[in-house]
């Protein structure tokens, strides 16, 4: 499976982005496909995560309400809305892939894209 993610860039705090990672690949539509971030000088967190479907999500505490995870069958591509960008949402965002069940944790993930970078500034 290949990801390939962009969107990325610098924005004023409040304001908004879209990341969106393309999958592609043998059976990359049947992947859980999430987001995680890595602030500078701290691990990488997870974000977000759909399942196959579209139909399940998983948001992390610090972006419900903020974000919203969705995913484009047709294309095989999930995007990440991302709303009232705040400084601590500086970050390289990676987008990831798994099969089987929609999970938070960075180490199922078996499948990793470049990371795109997002600039908050306050």
């Amino acid at each position: 499976v290949q990801l390939q993610a962009s969107g990325g860039g610098l924005v004023q705090a409040g304001g908004s982005l879209r990341l969106s990672c393309a999958a592609s690949g043998r059976s990359s539509s049947l992947y859980v496909l999430g987001w995680f971030r890595q602030a500078p000088g701290q691990g990488r967190e997870f974000v977000a995560a759909i399942d196959s479907s579209g139909d399940s999500s998983l948001l992390a505490d610090p972006v419900k309400g903020r974000f919203t995870i969705s995913r484009d069958g047709a294309v095989n591509t999930v995007s990440l809305q991302m709303n009232d960008l705040k400084a601590e949402d500086t970050a390289v965002y990676y987008c990831a892939a798994r099969l089987g069940r929609t999970l938070t944790f960075q180490r199922y993930y078996n499948y990793w894209g470049q990371g795109t970078e997002v600039t908050v500034s306050s």
